[in-house]
């Protein structure tokens, strides 16, 4: 996957952010680095909406919906003794936990999970919010994106969602 690949199907991104401080800051807080492809992804589109469905959010604090206050509150969220038997492990920045990275207006959350090891791969797990139901794909997330973008299934409900190619538009 390159951002190549995501630009030619979604667009011509117009954030093209390149100050690595907001995620330095989440990085730091969380204890983990996010992966490479989702932060060039982010970082080229900044808070978005994909396909009228997909919410993806930049860490700039700046913005009216950051991924840094949506991680914090989502990672509340999620601990709650009721939902956390909703995941197939624990969230938070150690290795194997979830971070809620993305949602759906659908009703799904995506998140990335931090690899058990060095050598071991980020995942990408897709939670259907009104049931118990998760899916772990063992892809980047930017190969997910990908087969989301092409249509695949990837959980979220992409059928008649963008019928004449995939599209974004900034978050107010």
């Amino acid at each position: 996957m390159t951002l190549s690949d995501i630009r030619g199907l979604l667009g011509e991104p117009r954030f093209n952010w390149d100050d690595p401080a907001p995620w330095d800051d989440l990085e730091r807080e969380l204890g983990v680095a996010f992966p490479a492809d989702f932060r060039e992804i982010v970082d080229a589109y900044g808070s978005v909406e994909i396909n009228g469905q997909l919410y993806l959010k930049h860490p700039a604090r700046h913005l009216l919906h950051s991924l840094s206050d949506n991680v914090r509150d989502d990672l509340e969220l999620w601990r709650e003794e009721d939902m956390a038997g909703f995941l197939p492990g624990p969230v938070g920045g150690g290795p194997g936990e979830l971070i809620p990275v993305a949602t759906a207006t659908t009703g799904e959350a995506v998140f990335l999970c931090v690899p058990e090891g060095p050598s071991s791969p980020w995942r990408v797990v897709v939670q259907e919010f009104d049931s118990p139901a998760w899916t772990l794909y063992e892809m980047t997330f930017g190969e997910w994106l990908l087969d989301y973008l092409k249509g695949r299934d990837v959980t979220l409900c992409v059928r008649n969602r963008a019928p004449d190619g995939s599209f974004w538009e900034f978050l107010p």
